[in-house]
């Protein structure tokens, strides 16, 4: 298996973190749409990457 599976795993994982962090009530809370919109957008290019490679494996063979 390709060992970048993972490392696009984790990025999906990161992604779902960084939509659910909880900024309220900190000096980061001018950050919340920010980190929600870059959540959103990682993982959804590597949900689409994952979905391409398998699809892709699944052909070639």
């Amino acid at each position: 298996m390709n060992s970048w599976i993972f490392l696009f795993l984790a990025a999906i994982l990161s992604g779902f973190a960084l939509i659910e962090v909880p900024l309220a009530g900190t000096f980061l809370a001018s950050l919340a749409p920010f980190t929600t919109v870059v959540g959103v957008l990682t993982v959804l290019v590597f949900s689409l990457v994952l979905i391409y490679k398998g699809v892709k494996y699944l052909f070639n063979k």
